[in-house]
């Protein structure tokens, strides 16, 4: 088996793919890059068991073949050659010995049989969208959700396809985030709620991709294709919960302030709240906000005031700073809108400007109690 192909087209890739391997493995394979040699067309495999990614690259070969290169000392040497042509040639003792213009190195190879095979899905249900869509729900939502080993349902990212439209949500019961497109439906209804490890690797990728990307799912599995990309993955087992539930829908008090503005303060105010908690007090009346946070251990205290176009009843509300600086920070509006009913009920973020024509983001954070 020989293969001739560019070091940094191949570094390339295998560096997205490097993404899919842990760091510690129960299986000794799960470290090494499948590849798999067929007609001048080289298909590498990366695979954790649970996720498993391969991208199928152009090479100069007339040979067939399949074995296992080790991954951290491939991505290693590879990271140190200028662009050149690299020629692969697997040796009879084992190894395979790699050809630069200034050298050669020899690696040991396992047997590409031993190598989990990705699974296969039976009819699945399918999709298409567009690349830069699913990077931007994935990024809008993903931040949302819990880390919570307890509870593996909060912590994935829930899929709603339907004909009228898609959603995406993510929620570990402090704040969530519901994303939905109508310019983009799907031909039945699904759901399912997709790990966070695949939709990080996705939403690198897809950032700057125009492509089309084809999602096709089961009860147990997704699998997602684009470009010269395939990734499988494990759903995550089990009922989401009702989130529409928990938006509120009476918010009779709505603050209208501009983002950077509100941002900016909430950081600032935040550096003197209390460290175990984060918490900060929105104080509302008229067309003032008054921002303030207060660590009594250290007599620490910060407070800002800024100008906001309010309706509704004077009121005191508190927040975990952390919460609130995220999820501006993932909103890319000029204005913003923060609703709320009453001081121990949750308050709804959405942007007012900067959005694409049919999208939709609804951002909802739970209040903490302040203790006055």
């Amino acid at each position: 088996m020989k293969f001739i192909v560019s070091s940094t087209y191949l570094l390339k890739q295998l560096q997205v793919l490097g993404g899919v391997i842990n760091n510690s493995n129960t299986l000794p394979i799960l470290d090494n890059f499948l590849f798999e040699l067929k007609d001048s067309k080289l298909t590498v495999s990366a695979s954790d068991l649970e996720t498993t990614m391969s991208s199928t690259l152009d090479v100069e070969s007339d040979e067939d073949g399949s074995i296992a290169l080790p991954a951290r000392l491939l991505l290693d040497t590879l990271k140190t050659f200028p662009e050149q042509p690299l020629t692969f040639v697997v040796e009879d003792n084992n190894t395979v010995e790699i050809s630069s213009n200034h050298g050669k190195y020899a690696l040991a190879y396992a047997d590409g049989n031993e190598f989990p095979k990705a699974v296969v899905l039976d009819n699945p249900s399918r999709t298409s969208i567009s690349g830069d869509i699913l990077a931007t729900a994935i990024s809008k939502t993903i931040f949302a959700a819990g880390n919570d080993d307890l509870r593996p349902v909060m912590s994935g990212v829930f899929f709603q396809f339907s004909t009228e439209g898609l959603t995406f949500v993510a929620t570990d019961a402090h704040k969530l985030v519901k994303y939905t497109r109508e310019d983009v439906t799907a031909d039945q209804v699904a759901e399912f709620i997709m790990p966070k490890k695949p939709l990080n690797l996705l939403k690198g990728i897809l950032a700057t991709s125009d492509d089309v990307i084809t999602i096709e799912y089961n009860d147990s599995n997704a699998k997602f294709t684009f470009e010269n990309s395939v990734l499988v993955c494990r759903l995550i087992d089990g009922k989401y919960p009702n989130y529409e539930a928990v938006i509120p829908k009476e918010n009779p008090n709505k603050l209208t302030i501009d983002r950077t503005q509100f941002l900016n303060s909430v950081r600032r105010v935040s550096i003197f709240s209390n460290k175990t908690t984060h918490q900060i007090r929105l104080k509302i009346a008229g067309a003032e906000l008054n921002i303030s946070a207060e660590d009594i251990d250290y007599s620490n205290k910060a407070e800002e005031r800024l100008t906001c176009d309010y309706q509704g009843d004077d009121m005191q509300i508190g927040f975990n700073s952390r919460f609130l600086t995220e999820m501006l920070n993932n909103l890319n509006a000029d204005q913003v809108q923060l609703e709320m009913s009453l001081p121990n009920r949750a308050g709804i973020l959405t942007p007012i400007d900067g959005l694409d024509e049919g999208e939709q983001v609804t951002m909802l954070v739970m209040p903490v109690m302040l203790n006055s």
